[in-house]
């Protein structure tokens, strides 16, 4: 099964997220399963052990795009709460079955030589292209140990077909409006004067 190892130096199991990093090819990021709560760890391993999982070219690549059943997209989420852990690739034992290990820098060598790559340096993560926008985000947050920014969420359209306005922007929209109405008015009367009413003559009788 792809994706899985334990450490060489304690045995502990876990999920390798990225068997290299950009620029550092001799470090990976590995998730311990043992350290995640149950429904966590279950759904993690559900995914990782999916045909879509082991299809993936890095755990990484489908975990980016799904979430955990709490709404949090599972990379973002294992990152924030510290559990991507930065290891050197010799450190790793890939464990595709029971009988089998195999350190995970040698590994990475054998994947480059069957992609045809001069050297283990030019095995780098393949992008993510098809991920939501926020997703990229969380991948690229997980290299660089920063934030992932949120942004401003778009003004929810409203039935009618509009967008829901602030106070001010009512306001502000009210007196364009009215400006708007004032010109077409002094247009209009421009073009066609208004009739002056004829005032009443009195007479005392």
């Amino acid at each position: 099964m792809k994706h899985v190892g334990k450490m060489k130096n304690n045995g502990a199991r876990v999920a390798i997220v990225y068997r290299t990093l950009p620029g550092d090819v001799h470090s990976g990021l590995v998730v311990g399963t043992t350290g995640l709560g149950d429904m966590y760890h279950d759904n993690l391993m559900s995914v990782l052990e999916s045909e879509a999982g082991q299809q993936a070219n890095e755990l990484s690549d489908i975990i980016a795009v799904r979430k955990f059943p709490d709404g949090n997209n599972m990379l973002e989420w294992l990152h924030i709460n510290g559990h991507l852990k930065k290891v050197p690739t010799k450190g790793v034992l890939v464990t595709p079955d029971n009988k089998t290990s195999i350190p995970l820098d040698e590994l990475n060598k054998l994947i480059a030589e069957q992609k045809g790559l001069p050297s283990v340096e030019d095995l780098n993560p393949a992008p993510i292209t098809d991920a939501p926008a926020e997703d990229k985000a969380s991948a690229a947050s997980a290299y660089t140990g920063k934030p992932v920014e949120k942004k401003a969420a778009p003004k929810a359209e409203t039935a009618s077909g509009g967008f829901e306005l602030t106070p001010s922007e009512m306001r502000s929209r009210a007196d364009t409006l009215f400006k708007e109405a004032q010109r077409l008015r002094k247009e209009a009367d421009a073009m066609d004067p208004p009739k002056k009413k004829a005032k009443a003559e009195t007479s005392e009788a």
